[in-house]
């Protein structure tokens, strides 16, 4: 028994403060102070986290997807490359905007939309956080 009593100790001792890393290597941003952009009750909010999504070139955004909201059938130009960060993103293709034949994609997965092909998307029952790297400018082109 006298063996675990050390170990045990170790635990109760006062645990070193954490100092912040330094600004000049590294930036946060926690997750109760990021600012997601756009209408909660009209579709999916975002954060711009590199580049310019509306210019030409790279970059990145993070969409949150509310619950019960989902897109209509659409395409962009360029690829686009997908992590499904939080919750279900549920996903279906084709030009008939069908929810109840989407694929539900849970976190962690990873997802290339093809440029131009019809797709849609969006969450169901729960909210979903997607990161999208692309190709700018990132248009959306409904299909009718």
């Amino acid at each position: 028994m006298i063996r675990y009593a050390v170990p045990a100790l170790l635990l109760l001792a006062p645990v070193a403060a954490q100092a912040a890393p330094d600004p000049a290597v590294l930036a946060y941003t926690l997750p109760d102070k990021l600012e997601w952009k756009g209408d909660p009750r009209g579709g999916p909010l975002s954060i711009n986290l590199w580049g310019d999504p509306a210019k030409p070139g790279p970059y990145a955004v993070l969409i949150k997807w509310p619950a019960h909201q989902m897109s209509e059938p659409h395409t962009h130009p360029y690829d686009r490359h997908v992590v499904v960060v939080s919750g279900t993103w549920w996903v279906g293709t084709g030009k008939t905007f069908d929810p109840a034949s989407t694929t539900p994609l849970p976190a962690g997965t990873i997802v290339t939309h093809f440029a131009n092909q019809v797709h849609y998307d969006g969450a169901k029952d729960e909210p979903c956080i997607i990161e999208i790297v692309g190709e700018g400018p990132a248009t959306v082109v409904p299909v009718k």
